[in-house]
């Protein structure tokens, strides 16, 4: 890896170090400039997992990607940079609160060499949180109108965001058993490409953190984010959904 091309394709212009500020600086600048999208799913564009390919659509053509791409490239820009990054087995929950199938998500546990802290660091999960969060914590962790959760459960950890409305919410559950990658999410990932139980077959999305809030595009609405509010537009063309993905995300597909 040729870590100052990814560090100006995440347009992160500071000096980096084993600590914490550098990697919730990199955590910040990778969710402002990499988009969560499925693009590739309904353009029938098999996803690949391995560090060539996932170099070539993330830096080199400047796309975005789902968790297992977008939590992939950032492990490993964190390990060239010296963190000890362990792959984590992520259970998403439906709003029922029943736990998604085996490797449903990609999490990464962090930590500086020789120090006793480890984070949760997360840039593939959409709309959530904004910095690495500390496992040294055991309350709520505030970040702007929300705050977050990680609570252990009795075969592993929860995490839970508080939402603009006050309510806590589940996002997944999660375990610290080190795993495999690319090899472990495989099956999973093709899962998500290719099955019609999975959402991200049913709808094209692209998002974005701001930092104000989020900027999303599906097929048929512009959402965009500021301080908790939310504004909606509608779509009405093809046309128009591509000229926003150039406008808004600089992706010309």
């Amino acid at each position: 890896m040729d870590i100052r091309t990814y560090l100006e394709r995440i347009g992160y212009d500071k000096p980096v170090r084993l600590d914490v500020e550098s990697l919730y600086g990199l955590h910040r600048t990778h969710l402002l400039t990499v988009p969560f999208e499925n693009l590739d799913i309904h353009l029938g564009v098999p996803i690949q997992l391995s560090e060539e390919a996932l170099w070539d659509k993330i830096v080199l053509r400047r796309r975005g990607g789902f968790c297992y791409e977008l939590n992939g490239m950032f492990a490993w820009l964190l390990k060239q940079i010296g963190f000890e990054v362990t792959y984590l087995n992520g259970h998403v929950y439906n709003s029922e609160g029943k736990r998604g199938r085996e490797f449903d998500h990609l999490t990464l546990l962090v930590r500086i060499p020789n120090a006793e802290q480890y984070w949760l660091a997360d840039v593939g999960f959409g709309d959530s949180f904004f910095e690495p969060l500390s496992f040294e914590y055991n309350g709520e962790q505030a970040q702007g109108l929300r705050a977050y959760r990680i609570e252990p459960v009795a075969d592993g950890y929860d995490l839970l965001r508080r939402d603009f409305d006050g309510k806590w919410n589940l996002q997944y559950f999660f375990d610290l058993q080190p795993r495999n990658f690319p090899a472990d999410y495989e099956v999973a990932c093709l899962y998500h490409q290719t099955s019609p139980k999975s959402s991200f077959t049913h709808e094209r999305v692209i998002s974005l953190a701001t930092p104000d809030g989020r900027i999303s595009l599906d097929s048929k609405n512009l959402t965009i984010t500021t301080n908790g509010k939310r504004i909606r537009q509608p779509l009405r063309s093809e046309d128009e959904f591509r000229k926003l993905l150039g406008t808004h995300f600089e992706i010309v597909l």
